[in-house]
């Protein structure tokens, strides 16, 4: 097939092409891989790079590269080699002549450990930019200490700062060793930011100061790539399917922290509780699961009924198994055998964990157009990336996204912010202080 690159799909290949590290923010299903390993190519034949090294999440290092490389005429020659399995899988791997070798970000420290001072990357491509957003991580760290070793850095995603502008400065600092955004989070901070809510010394959030925003996006306008695309997507249409159940056990943990042998020892493990028990079951002290209602299985049949092909997101291991039990056809999302299946009409329920579909699965939305969340996600960027699976080029018909709520609980709460695009972490913290009757001082 003949890759005819679609005009934001050329800007992106061209700004790859003539700078040594770019942050592209390119909108989900964009065609990001395609245009990146376009642009390697035409590097690797410029003579300007020699070998490239793709993290990317789990999954997508298992299905993603390596098929977009093989789907297209121009790339037909390029050789891309997964680095993944054992230990000895993963050397055996490195040791295949090819151009673009693909790893899981959970062994990207390895590999910098395994290599050493043999680094052999001087093209590095980070697809998906989680992991790599907190300064204080393993990855972030490591990369860091290869910096200089690296000709040229770019990171992928479709959202590069779903929580706000304070998750920029990790990535950018990291392409640009702090030339347009600072040295140090510290003063990147204290720059842009003023403290929001606090108690005493201790800070609890930062909001950007007036005028901020367009200055950091000055800032980076040479490094950061910001496109929508240009694809025609049908509508997407979000709706709430309220859930009631009884609500006495919820009130009771919310009140006591515990109830029965279920136990939350801080608020971040109430807020979890509390969102299993919204969805029907929860996870007792002895790791046994406890189901407290149907509620959201109710719903979800009635969805099922109507016939269309439903992917559905869960949170936690009981709900596909509560799922599964009630509806035995349901199929669990297990990579490229269950995806074939899906396009070809063959599934009517795909379960789904978000952080395993998330991210680079290619494909969903010639199955099917109908999402449903069974549990809401803890994660903006989650829930942005696993809607977009559906909701992306190709797709054809409008797209429903179906929200079970558990009224009168943390769903809602959740909801909210979700629509609003907001900080959930500190939503749920309030979510459990409003309901222990507590508050936060909100001075400046």
């Amino acid at each position: 097939m003949n890759f005819s690159p679609r005009p934001y799909q050329e800007v992106a290949i061209k700004r790859m092409v003539d700078s040594p590290y770019q942050l592209l923010a390119l909108r989900m299903g964009a065609g990001k891989t395609a245009a990146t390993l376009m642009a390697v190519d035409q590097l690797m034949q410029a003579g300007s790079i020699t070998k490239t090294l793709v993290v990317a999440p789990k999954r997508v290092t298992e299905l993603v590269w390596h098929t977009e490389a093989a789907k297209w005429d121009q790339l037909a020659h390029l050789r891309v080699q997964k680095v993944i399995g054992s230990l000895n899988q993963r050397i055996a791997a490195l040791a295949q002549p090819a151009d673009v070798y693909v790893i899981n970000r959970e062994n990207f420290v390895w590999l910098t450990e395994h290599l050493g001072a043999n680094w052999r990357f001087d093209c590095v491509v980070l697809d998906e930019n989680r992991g790599f957003k907190d300064r204080s991580s393993r990855s972030w760290q490591a990369l860091k200490r290869l910096r200089d070793s690296i000709k040229r850095l770019y990171i992928l995603t479709g959202t590069p700062t779903p929580n706000g502008l304070m998750e920029l400065w990790p990535q950018i600092s990291i392409l640009d060793r702090g030339q347009r955004l600072g040295r140090s989070l510290t003063f990147y901070r204290n720059e842009y930011f003023v403290p929001e809510k606090r108690n005493g010394p201790v800070v609890y959030s930062w909001r950007l100061k007036p005028g901020a925003e367009q200055a950091i996006h000055d800032a980076v306008a040479d490094v950061m790539l910001a496109l929508d695309g240009d694809q025609q997507l049908p509508d997407r249409i979000d709706n709430i399917v309220p859930v009631h159940f009884d609500m006495a056990r919820y009130r009771e943990l919310a009140n006591d922290m515990i109830s029965g042998d279920v136990v939350a020892l801080s608020a971040g493990v109430l807020a979890g509780k509390l969102g299993q028990i919204a969805n029907g079951a929860v996870y007792n002290v002895d790791g046994v699961v406890e189901t407290v209602h149907d509620a959201k299985l109710d719903a979800l049949e009635e969805i099922v009924e109507q016939g269309e092909p439903v992917l559905c997101l869960t949170a936690y291991r009981h709900d596909q198994a509560r799922i599964r039990q009630r509806f035995p056809n349901a199929k669990v999302f297990d990579g490229a055998h269950s995806l074939a299946a899906w396009q070809r009409g063959e599934i009517e329920l795909l379960l789904m964990h978000p952080a395993s579909g998330g991210h680079g699965v290619d494909g969903l939305q010639l199955g099917g157009n109908v999402v449903v969340w069974f549990g809401l996600p803890f994660s903006l960027d989650l829930y942005e990336q696993a809607n977009a699976r559906l909701h992306r080029s190709g797709q054809q018909n409008n797209v429903v996204v179906r929200h079970l709520v558990s009224q009168g609980t943390i769903d809602e709460r959740i909801m909210r912010v979700l629509a609003s695009k907001g900080d959930m972490q500190q939503a749920l913290l309030d979510a459990v202080n409003e309901l222990k009757g507590e508050t936060c001082d909100a001075t400046e």
